[in-house]
């Protein structure tokens, strides 16, 4: 299936706070412990230097999202990013949508490379990033979560060149 892949803004916010709870309601796949408000979205939305790319099926229905944003702990031509696709929506090709207009504006914008940090326990994160190209960089252990929970997470880097 293709997707109508463009630019988010805040007038999206709401949407994607929807999408993105659910993703936390759920469990397991993700760092962020927290819901986030449409305001809190439209808020980060604001970083500069990042971008933020949504996938709509052909009613308009939010299929997922991805940003690129600056991290102060990577260098400044390397960017971070997350991804999130619809609980039951995985495996359609939303993802790799994204990835390839992600890929495009992080170039760009003038970044060297794309970083990941992915919890281990979030098999299929790592088997997207995994098949998207990243190379695994190093292994943070014991990383603590924003609700006190401990996992390892798994930093990876996509080179743009």
């Amino acid at each position: 299936m293709t997707y109508h892949i463009r630019k988010a803004g805040p007038l999206d916010a709401r949407a994607l706070s929807e999408l993105l709870n659910e993703i936390i309601d759920v469990g397991g796949t993700t760092a962020y412990m927290h819901h986030f408000t449409a305001h809190d979205l439209a808020q980060k939305m604001q970083v500069p230097h990042s971008t933020w790319l949504l996938a709509e099926d052909d009613t308009g229905r939010v299929m997922g999202f991805q940003w690129i944003e600056p991290h102060p702990d990577l260098p400044h031509d390397v960017v971070d990013i997350a991804s999130f696709v619809r609980i039951g929506g995985t495996g359609l090709g939303v993802g790799s949508q994204l990835f390839q207009a992600t890929c495009k504006a992080a170039k760009d914008i003038g970044y060297r490379a794309i970083d990941a940090i992915i919890r281990a326990d979030n098999a299929g994160g790592l088997a997207y990033y995994q098949s998207r190209g990243f190379e695994t960089l190093k292994v943070i252990k014991d990383a603590e979560l924003d609700d006190g929970t401990r996992v390892d997470k798994i930093w990876k880097r996509y080179d743009l060149r």
